[in-house]
């Protein structure tokens, strides 16, 4: 995966990610503001590159090019997504925007859920735009990119109640239980869920919106499920 920044290269670092290769911008280095980085870098065993500016502004993938770009392993921990007793795991299904992918991952860290799964036609959580909007939390958070085949099934074998958010006419989210283990459903934007899949859930909850509001974003729905999931835990 590509890592794009200095903030992301050293959020990798203190989780234990892999780096394999780093890139540096050269005039950084004679500053002097990226020394502690690149000594991290030393020690965790990277190669790294001192480069030109026209270098790194291709390397880099955003537009103002960042000093530091890395190379670097995905994360292993998609078997520990239901490790814990009561699991609080969000499946994103068909939601393609990566910046969502991203704060659905970054929430999910914040809100305290056990895991994030990337499904169907799903942007890449570690691809660099959702690697950036999660600004971290997917080196952490375990992560299932699921594969061809996956079904609600799985869901159910890890004896998760299966919660699918609807625009309307779903139970409203403060009614919906969420203390045991649970797995929450975000469709793709626009669209949402497709029929089938909310007919299969266990439970279908909608967030009370003002008219003429008719939805939110998915990051948003994902967010305010997971800290109404924590308030319940919580007590």
């Amino acid at each position: 995966m590509l890592l794009d920044g200095v903030h992301l290269v050293s959020e990798a670092l203190t989780a234990g990610v892999r780096v394999r290769e780093a890139a540096v911008v050269a005039s950084a280095v004679e500053a002097g503001g990226v020394a502690g980085i690149v000594e991290q870098l030393d020690r965790a065993g990277a190669e790294t590159f001192i480069v030109t500016a026209p270098v790194m502004a291709a390397l880099s993938a955003v537009r103002s090019s960042s000093p530091i770009v890395a190379l670097a392993d995905r994360p292993v921990r998609y078997d520990r997504v239901f490790a814990a007793p009561a699991p609080l795991v969000v499946v994103a299904i068909d939601v393609q925007d990566p910046g969502n992918i991203g704060a659905i991952v970054r929430v999910a860290e914040a809100a305290g859920a056990t895991g994030v799964i990337a499904a169907g036609a799903s942007a890449d959580p570690y691809g660099w735009k959702a690697l950036r909007g999660s600004m971290g939390s997917a080196f952490r958070v375990p992560i299932l990119v699921a594969k061809e085949g996956w079904s609600l099934g799985e869901l159910r074998q890890r004896k998760c109640r299966v919660v699918a958010t609807v625009p309307h006419g779903g139970r409203p989210l403060f009614d919906v239980h969420l203390d045991g283990p649970s797995a929450i459903l975000i469709g793709a934007e626009g669209r949402g869920l497709a029929p089938e899949l909310v007919a299969q859930a266990d439970e279908r909850v909608s967030i009370p919106m003002e008219a003429p509001v008719e939805s939110l974003n998915a990051a948003v729905t994902a967010a305010l499920l997971l800290y109404e999931a924590r308030r319940q835990r919580m007590h």
